[in-house]
């Protein structure tokens, strides 16, 4: 099926915000959640949801967020929910990594984010728009009430929802080793995006190579990256553009223009689809077939390697 790709200010325009009830995605609940709607579609709202979950009221309707916004399982018009096509690669029982123990499968994850629809917009406002060298809490929250004021729906939201928002992704990001043996444990500290500044309760977003992140991984981010963001019918894009467009995977990983290029140069060794060129010097990211499939292609290379 094809994809609609609509311009950036549409994506924002649609996208929502503080549906996590303030809880970071913590260890163990994705695959809860998944497994809860494979049985039953209807788990979110059903009466006994709390037993079923074993959580408290707003957890279960913070699963429910972070399961939809990673793009794990997805509501029809009803409100009934079932398994995404990554749901089912990733987290069934014999699938790629049902258990998330691969931190490549954090990296997809967190890549999940920032495409359609923009469940937590405010991740994708945090990554683009705050340029700051270091930022508090309230720093980002401003900088999220600026990026959506020229926007007439999220303009009316209330400052307190951007300042959750704000308070979520730095400790979503921020290594807490006070927490690593908790049940509050998020495992998503471990991509290190965000660190502790030199200033008491300041952050900063680490801007580096990222070790952990699988060239193959990135690769697929990119195809998806395309299939959402580009138009249709190209065969081309700039590495220039993939590390600093809106939503981009540079942007979106934190690299610098020259990781992108050595993470792409690493995958079309593995994929033969894909290959680097430098035009008039502009190093371009060469590709043939459709974006989507070559998304999954790359992802499923990986996963096959790894069994």
């Amino acid at each position: 099926m094809a994809i609609e790709v609509l311009n950036v200010n549409e994506y924002i325009e649609q996208g929502n915000l503080g549906r996590h009830e303030t809880f970071t995605p913590r260890y163990g609940w994705l695959k809860k959640g998944f497994d809860a709607v494979i049985v039953d579609g209807n788990v979110f709202k059903a009466p006994d949801a709390i037993e079923t979950l074993g959580v408290g009221k707003n957890m279960v309707r913070s699963i429910r967020f972070w399961c939809q916004a990673f793009k794990l399982i997805k509501s029809d018009r009803t409100g009934f929910m079932e398994t995404t096509s990554l749901g089912d690669k990733l987290l069934v029982e014999n699938g790629w990594d049902p258990f998330l123990e691969d931190i490549a499968s954090l990296w997809l994850l967190h890549w999940q984010l920032f495409i359609p629809p923009l469940d937590a917009v405010n991740w994708s406002l945090a990554f683009n728009k705050c340029n700051l060298w270091s930022f508090s809490t309230k720093h980002l929250a401003d900088i999220l009430i600026t990026s959506t004021s020229q926007y007439e729906r999220l303009a009316k939201i209330s400052d307190k929802t951007f300042g959750r928002d704000a308070s979520c992704i730095i400790r979503m990001y921020v290594e807490d080793l006070s927490a690593k043996t908790s049940e509050i444990y998020c495992p998503f500290n471990q991509l290190e995006l965000i660190r502790q500044a030199e200033q008491k309760s300041t952050f900063t977003f680490e801007n580096n190579y990222k070790y952990s992140l699988p060239p193959l991984i990135f690769a697929a981010a990119c195809f998806s990256y395309i299939a959402h963001y580009v138009p249709p019918g190209q065969n081309t894009i700039s590495i220039h553009r993939l590390t600093y467009d809106f939503n981009s995977p540079g942007v979106v990983f934190k690299l610098p223009e020259s990781a992108t290029g050595d993470y792409l140069l690493d995958a079309s060794r593995i994929l033969p689809d894909i290959s680097l060129v430098d035009q008039i010097g502009s190093n371009q990211l060469n590709f043939e077939g459709e974006p989507e499939q070559l998304y999954w292609k790359a992802l499923e290379k990986f996963y096959e390697e790894k069994q």
